[in-house]
């Protein structure tokens, strides 16, 4: 659709999934990365936690923080490359 381009991306298996735009003009490049105010607002909820920290750091991302236990389980927060912030979820 004209200059429109996005991307579904759902995981095997999954019910739900999120569309990735691409911004259209200067107002949505200036919000890249900031959909979440700072705050964490995505989620990637994983079924080994200490495989994946591992797999994630070899690759090179870089989390906030070292591995944290809460009632929920284990967490971590990482940036994406765009700036926004993500917990990285499992047991």
């Amino acid at each position: 659709q004209g200059r429109k381009r996005w991307v579904r991306v759902t995981p095997p298996g999954a019910q739900t999934g999120f569309i990735l735009a691409r911004a259209d003009d200067d107002q949505q490049k200036a919000a890249i990365g900031k959909q979440g105010a700072g705050r964490v607002w995505l989620f990637l909820k994983v079924d080994d936690f200490t495989a994946e920290f591992d797999r994630l750091t070899t690759a090179g991302v870089i989390f906030e923080e070292l591995p944290r236990h809460e009632p929920y389980g284990k967490v971590a927060v990482f940036r994406d490359p765009f700036g926004n912030r993500w917990d990285l979820l499992g047991d």
